[in-house]
């Protein structure tokens, strides 16, 4: 598998206090602290998460640790491999 987005990138520490927002090429994601779990979020740009549809967004739980972090990237860079037509649509969306 590629790594899309390094894992060195995403502290864990931070996700347990803030939530984490990054994009990869029409991907947006957000990982935050669900109390016993780290849940993670994928969505298309162009819009944040607030402002997105949830029916467009795609959520997965994980351990709030070091192993949970791991297998969190790894399912944020197969969705973007398994989903890349839906991230390459979603760049040329328009802002309205």
């Amino acid at each position: 598998m590629t790594e899309y987005i390094p894992g060195n990138t995403i502290a864990l520490n931070y996700i347990k206090k803030e939530p984490f927002i990054g994009s990869f090429k029409g991907m947006r994601y957000r990982l935050k602290n669900a109390g016993d779990d780290m849940e993670v979020c994928i969505w298309p740009e162009p819009y944040n998460f607030i402002k997105t549809k949830d029916e467009l967004k795609q959520y997965a739980h994980f351990p709030l640790d070091a192993d949970g972090k791991d297998a969190a990237v790894e399912w944020l860079n197969n969705q973007y491999e398994g989903q890349k037509e839906l991230w390459d649509m979603s760049k040329d969306m328009p802002w309205v």
